[in-house]
Parts: structure tokens; C-alpha cells; sequence
């Protein structure tokens, strides 16, 4: 390698540790998230060192053709110890800005989607739930008006006949009526021992 290769892999390696340093103050920063979960927890790890691995590799790489010397890891250690000793605790200073003003701007648009869309949508909802109760209700009571109108006149000729029917017809007519209450009850009970055996 020439002196020039020389002096810009230096320079970029000690770049490359300031970055490195920014980096890993980020990801510790945002770790807490996953940390309770072991598996996501080293799978995170793995893949972030890996990525700063390769990043690193890559800018060496198109400097001086990816030459691994000992003074590229002085370098980049020089650079992380620089921004360890420097900029550390003000950057972390910048990150909580950053995240606070982020999280500021998503708490705001947050608000407009939930005011400007999902709450209307929920009335919307609610309005036609309502409306369509309100409509069925009506037709029901609607139903209801004529089926009396139809059948009050029947009842009462039925009434009228069998008032007019011998004693003899009436005792029959009851003991029909007894009959039919009776199967009727029994298979009412029937259904419910089904729904009961079906749980």
C-alpha cells in the first residue's frame, strides 16, 4: 500500500470507530425493548454486530482493498476510545431529543388519524347499528299490529263457536288442548336435555 492508501485507511478506521461507538450507543438505547426475550434478544446481537462487521469491512474494502493490518484496529479502537471520551455522553443527549421529538410527532399524527378517522368511522358504525335496530323494531311492531288486526277476529269467532258447541264437544276440544300442552312440554324438555348434552 502506498503512504496515501495508508493514511486515508487510518483516517477512515478512526471514522469508523467514532461510528461504531454512535452505533452501539443507539442500539443499547433501544435494547431495552427486547431484552426480556432471550431468543430476540441474542438474535439482535448476532445481527448487529455482524452488520457493523461487514459495514467496516466494506469501507476497508474500497480504500485499500480489504488489507487487515494491525494498525486498522488501532485506528478504529482509537476512534471508538475518542468518541467513548468525548462525544458519548452528548450524543446520548441528542439521541433522547431526537426519540422525544419523534415520539411527539407520532403522538400528534396519532391523534389526527384517531380524530379524523377512527372516530368517525366508530359513529358511523354506531349510527347505522342504531338506525338499523331502530328500523327493525318498527317492521316488528309493524308485523305485530296486522297479526293481531288478522287474527283478533278469528280468536273471537273461534270463541263465539265454542261457546255455541254442545258440552260434549267442549270436553273433547279440552282434553285436545290438555293433550297438546302435554307434547308440547315434553319436547321442550327434550330440546333442552339436547342443548344441555351438545355443551
Amino acid at each position: 500500500m502506498t503512504l496515501d492508501t495508508q493514511f486515508l485507511t487510518m483516517i477512515f478506521m478512526v471514522l469508523g470507530g467514532l461510528y461504531l461507538g454512535i452505533a452501539k450507543d443507539t442500539f443499547r438505547r433501544f435494547s431495552p425493548y427486547w431484552k426480556n426475550k432471550r431468543f430476540i434478544n441474542y438474535a439482535m446481537e448476532i445481527c448487529f454486530w455482524l452488520t457493523q462487521t461487514f459495514l467496516l469491512f466494506y469501507v476497508l474494502f474500497r480504500i485499500n482493498g480489504g488489507e487487515l493490518r494491525f494498525y486498522v484496529f488501532l485506528a478504529c479502537l482509537l476512534g471508538y476510545a475518542m468518541y467513548q471520551a468525548l462525544a458519548s455522553a452528548l450524543y446520548k443527549k441528542v439521541l433522547e431529543g431526537i426519540i422525544r421529538v419523534f415520539t411527539a410527532i407520532y403522538r400528534f399524527f396519532a391523534k389526527i388519524v384517531r380524530a379524523l378517522i377512527i372516530t368517525p368511522i366508530r359513529w358511523t358504525i354506531r349510527l347505522l347499528l342504531a338506525s338499523f335496530l331502530m328500523i327493525v323494531q318498527i317492521i316488528s311492531t309493524v308485523f305485530i299490529f296486522i297479526a293481531k288486526c288478522i287474527f283478533l277476529p278469528i280468536i273471537w269467532f273461534l270463541k263465539m263457536v265454542y261457546r255455541i258447541l254442545p258440552d260434549n264437544m267442549q270436553k273433547i276440544l279440552h282434553k285436545i288442548a290438555g293433550f297438546y300442552s302435554i307434547i308440547k312440554n315434553i319436547c321442550s324438555k327434550w330440546m333442552k336435555y339436547i342443548k344441555f348434552k351438545r355443551r
